[in-house]
Parts: structure tokens; C-alpha cells; sequence
């Protein structure tokens, strides 16, 4: 089977289409294995590109452990790129149907038809705590949980999958070893997507993500979209405003609606290489 190698500020993908339905032999283990570094095309996840119910085309993220995402910020600016460049899509607003509902991709064209970068509309954050979902009553912000015998605050946030913040800047192994323990922490009846987030200034921030079923990755599109929720809603940044947050595999942008309604995410994609599953 074809496939195509794309990346989202170093959050990688292995891409597929998949029109007629996910391939019956794509089974998590068949998951593993193809992202795996070593002895695969090497991945944080598959992305496959099916058959929309109520949009043209809808986007399936399987993560590098076999199991299945609502929603992945950087990987449908993949899709949305695919779409247009290999699939022939027309326009440059592309809608694309995802667990989490349907997402609007708006496209920079560069000066040689190739897109350059992807607005992406995530939709409003949830803030319910049964919807996150976090075990419990009570509020999303301000909670306490521990992990290897240290104690953290962070802000339950979803944007169609759960995410944790928390805003404390930690090296990677730090946010490896305390991210893989928080990520499967009771509170998050489903697991949840850890972000550490350091200010460096009023709209600006450095972050590392833990993600659920995949580990500490280079980026994630919905993990800066939770950071920059929970930074409004701490009154750590403004509605309105754009917001930077840098990654260890790049930045991104993004602008959270004064009546949240709205989180924007604005970043690149890229084709790495393309090949075949033998």
C-alpha cells in the first residue's frame, strides 16, 4: 500500500489513503510496527484518509501504540496539505471530518501551487469536566495531582481529545518521566495529553507535550491549543491575541476567540518522502 511521509513541526505521520475504509490488515499491532523506528517506516501515528459521512473526506489518527485519536492538530494540516497537492482538492478552504467533529482547513498557497502552511479551526475548547473527561466534580483549572512523589497544579482542557497544562517549563527527560505517570493518572478516566508549558512572555510560550499512546513528541497542534485556552482562562494572555508557542520541533500560532468559540491554530506541513508498504 502507498503511503506518504508528512511532518507538522517534527510531529511526524505516516499518511494513507484509505477511501473505501481503514485496510483490514492495518490492526494496532500492524499500527506498531509500521511506526516503529527500528524495524518500520517510523512514526508518531498513521493518518488515513477515508470517506467523509458529513464532510467529503475524514481523517482516522491512530496512534504509535495502536490506539485511536479524535483529533490531531498537526496531522490534519498534513491531510489538508495531501488534499490539495496529491488528491486534487480544489479551494482554498478544505473541510475535514474527524472524530472531534468537522475541522476547517483554510490553505497559503506559495508562489508554485504548493501549501505552504494551514489555518486550522479546532472549534471551541470544552470546559465541562465530565466532557474533558476528568474523574469528579467541580472545576477544570486549579487541580492537584502527583506524580512520582511530586505534586503538580494544571488546567483539564479538551479540544477533542483530553489535555492537561500545567504551567511549569521542564527539560525533556523531566517531562518524559513525570508526563508518562501524570498521562495515565486515575483523574483522566481516558488518559490525557500532558503539557508543560514555561511562559516567556505575556503571549509567548515554550512547551513540551506527553502525549497519550505515543510518548514525548516534537509537537502537538492540540496541545498548544489547550495551552493557549488555559492561558486565557488563568489570565496568563488575552482573547484576541496571538499566542506563540514554540516547540522542540518548532512554532506555532494561535488565537483564542474572545467568547471561545473558536481556538485558530496556524502552522506548517511538510512532505518528507513518499514509499510503499510491502
Amino acid at each position: 500500500m502507498r503511503f506518504w511521509k508528512y511532518h507538522g513541526t517534527g510531529n511526524d505521520f505516516v499518511l494513507m489513503e484509505a477511501m473505501d475504509g481503514r485496510p483490514g490488515w492495518l490492526t494496532p499491532d500492524a499500527v506498531r510496527k509500521v511506526c516503529d523506528r527500528r524495524f518500520g517506516v517510523g512514526a508518531d501515528g498513521i493518518l488515513l484518509i477515508e470517506k467523509g459521512k458529513n464532510a467529503p473526506h475524514f481523517m482516522r489518527v491512530l496512534n504509535a501504540d495502536g490506539s485511536e485519536a479524535e483529533m490531531c492538530g498537526n496531522g490534519i494540516r498534513c491531510v489538508a496539505k495531501h488534499l490539495r497537492e496529491r488528491m486534487g482538492v480544489v479551494g482554498e478552504t478544505v473541510p475535514i471530518e474527524t472524530l472531534a467533529g468537522i475541522k476547517q482547513c483554510t490553505l497559503s498557497i506559495d508562489g508554485d501551487g504548493k501549501v505552504s502552511g494551514v489555518l486550522v479551526g479546532l472549534g471551541a475548547p470544552i470546559l465541562e469536566r465530565a466532557k474533558v473527561p476528568l474523574a469528579g466534580s467541580g472545576d477544570v483549572l486549579d487541580l492537584r495531582v502527583s506524580a512520582l512523589g511530586r505534586d503538580f497544579t494544571g488546567h483539564g482542557v479538551s479540544m477533542g481529545n483530553p489535555h492537561f497544562v500545567i504551567f511549569e517549563g521542564l527539560d525533556e527527560e523531566s517531562a518524559r518521566r513525570y508526563g508518562s505517570v501524570l498521562s495515565t493518572s486515575p483523574l483522566f478516566p481516558m488518559q490525557a495529553n500532558i503539557e508543560f508549558a514555561g511562559q516567556k512572555g505575556p503571549d509567548h510560550y515554550e512547551v513540551r507535550v506527553y502525549e497519550r499512546g505515543v510518548g514525548l513528541t516534537l509537537a502537538c497542534g492540540t496541545g498548544a491549543g489547550a495551552t493557549a485556552v488555559a492561558a486565557v482562562l488563568t489570565g496568563r494572555s488575552q482573547a484576541g491575541q496571538v499566542i506563540r508557542i514554540d516547540l522542540p520541533g518548532g512554532t506555532l500560532y494561535l488565537t483564542v476567540a474572545h467568547d471561545m468559540t473558536e481556538v485558530a491554530l496556524d502552522g506548517p506541513a511538510e512532505l518528507v518522502f513518499e514509499g510503499e508498504l510491502l
